[in-house]
């Protein structure tokens, strides 16, 4: 059974608010969480597509964008849940359908496993499923997983060579401002990277969301990990999105496969709601 950590009243009830980017249209919500070191930059391919018929609220997580960055935050899963839950109430938004892009897809998985009666279907786009690689049978498939956690834990020791790198990467982007490193949020990268994307229950999150969950991903993303995904992909209340080519940007191809998948859900939610 998954835990739903809360804070104490006194501390929840003075927590600030995460920045929404956006709030506009009408129709079914539709509730759109980036990842790590992004912003609602992330889905600027993918509002146009759903203004016309919905309701889109862009959200910018803790320590990312304009959203706050609290010194003693520590960018935990149920951390990034908690802002994320007083935001959304705060809105009002009712029952609606949580898109989460990475990381963003990990926070989305939990909120709805402890929250099914405020969401009515998931979208995970890019989601870093991982295991501890002792969890894995394939010899090839675990090495890769210890050499993923290495990788992540070299890039959150060398500060400036993540930072440098991130900045070349953000130049080179499709997407203008998809990605930022820098000083003003290392401290939000580093914890949340390692406490929630390095050390996650993904797995059993998506398990428990009794919610019918849709599963996008491009075959080229270097960040995923097959093994976790084959995992996620034979659960029955998943079905699977497969974008030819893609990456784990989400580019104008993949932004019509996030928004045609929004819009089935939409579309049998409120025919049985």
């Amino acid at each position: 059974m998954i835990e739903h950590m809360r804070w104490p009243w006194s501390s929840r009830n003075t927590l600030p608010l995460l920045h929404v980017d956006i709030d506009e249209g009408e129709g079914p919500t539709v509730v759109l969480v980036h990842g790590i070191a992004s912003s609602t930059t992330t889905f600027t391919n993918v509002i146009p597509m759903l203004l016309p018929d919905h309701r889109v609220v862009a959200i910018d997580l803790l320590g990312f964008g304009a959203s706050p960055s609290p010194a003693d935050a520590g960018y935990t899963i149920e951390e990034h849940v908690e802002y994320l839950e007083r935001t959304l109430a705060s809105l009002d938004v009712g029952r609606c359908i949580l898109v989460g892009h990475s990381l963003g897809s990990l926070i989305v998985a939990r909120y709805a496993a402890t929250h099914a009666e405020a969401v009515r279907a998931l979208v995970l786009v890019s989601p870093p499923v991982y295991l501890p690689p002792d969890a894995f049978g394939d010899p090839v498939e675990r090495t890769a997983m210890g050499l993923y956690l290495r990788a992540y834990e070299f890039l959150r020791s060398n500060k400036r060579f993540t930072i440098r790198n991130a900045a070349v990467l953000s130049r080179l982007s499709p997407i203008k401002d998809v990605l930022e490193v820098s000083e003003r949020n290392w401290r939000a990268f580093t914890l949340s990277l390692q406490h929630a994307i390095e050390t996650q229950t993904a797995v059993s999150d998506i398990a428990a969301v009794s919610a019918p969950v849709q599963l996008v991903y491009g075959t080229l993303d270097p960040f995923l990990m097959p093994g976790g995904l084959r995992i996620v992909e034979q659960m029955r209340h998943v079905s699977v999105h497969r974008v030819a080519g893609g990456d784990h940007v989400i580019r104008p191809r993949m932004a019509r496969v996030v928004a045609t998948a929004v819009a089935s859900v939409a579309a049998r939610e409120f025919r049985v709601g």
